[in-house]
């Protein structure tokens, strides 16, 4: 799916707790990692300047108005709630543009972390640095506006639908664990025949990936919507992460900011504001 430097010397024990903390892990960070995150000793791309990365053009609901900076939509709203965490008020916070792809590259960056649905990766990790996921990826139903499914408020009331999935994705299995459904769903090769059978009618509803969802509803399907989003169950969730140059000493500050964030019930919150209600996409229980 979609959508990191130099090792300061700040005490040769914090950096060599810091360094051997995995970049995605879930546990309260050291106070010997706690210790280095006092903004005076962060080792920033610019001077009493953050510096956050992501692509242009930025989409909804993950930004609003193709504007980062203005703190509006998930991502933005989750990168201004880590910079306050990390000391920065919203004018010593500064945007660049980053292409996609070019963000996980290997090499130099010219940002701080990244934040553009990034998904943490074994391949990825070997030439960037992630923080804990911010964000645990969940699975749309996506269906033609006015159809018999488009108004369907739980998961139970999909039972009789005929579902359209790719075949080997998680959200193949998702349908199967999670909606079960009466009749199997319909499996195609590439995703791009699944919505051709929405568009066409041959189906009732596609499952995608909710960022996916987003994008064929914006841009694939017109008058279609999101009906609801759901939580896959078993196997390892696909998470975005805040993605930092390899080594970078801001990496075991950025996992414990994204911890914090995560215990206060703050990241919650965020996402049910950007992620459920503005954005069209109600829980399917």
């Amino acid at each position: 799916m979609r959508r990191t430097s130099i090792l300061l010397a700040f005490g040769v024990l914090a950096v060599a707790a810091a360094a051997c903390a995995p970049a995605n892990d879930t546990s309260t960070a050291s106070p010997a990692a706690s210790a280095t995150c006092t903004k005076g000793q962060l080792p920033l791309t610019t001077p009493g300047k953050l510096t956050i990365g992501t692509d242009k053009p930025a989409f909804e609901p993950w930004f609003k108005n193709d504007d980062p900076s203005n703190g509006q939509g998930f991502e933005s709203a989750v990168a201004y709630a880590v910079a306050q965490k990390l000391g920065f008020t919203k004018d010593e916070v500064t945007w660049t543009v980053v292409p996609f792809d070019s963000s996980y590259a290997p090499g130099p960056k010219k940002f701080d972390f990244d934040v553009n649905q990034i998904s943490i990766s074994p391949e990825r990790q070997k030439a960037v640095d992630f923080s804990q996921g911010y964000y645990t990826v969940k699975q749309s139903v996506v269906a033609l506006e006015g159809s018999k499914y488009a108004g369907a408020t739980t998961l139970a009331e999909l039972k009789d639908a005929k579902i359209g999935v790719q075949a080997g994705t998680t959200s193949l299995q998702a349908v199967q664990r999670v909606i079960q459904p009466a009749s199997d769903p319909s499996v195609y090769n590439q995703q791009i025949d699944a919505i051709s059978a929405l568009k066409n009618k041959q189906i009732d509803a596609i499952v995608v990936d909710l960022p996916t969802g987003f994008y064929v509803t914006a841009a694939q399907v017109d008058n279609s919507k999101i009906v609801g989003q759901f939580a896959a169950t078993g196997g390892t969730p696909e998470e975005f992460g805040l993605l930092a140059q390899k080594g970078s000493g801001l990496t075991s500050c950025l996992d414990k900011a994204v911890g914090d964030l995560k215990s206060s019930g703050e990241l919650a919150t965020i996402e049910t504001q950007w992620l459920t209600g503005s954005a069209g996409a109600p829980e399917l229980k």
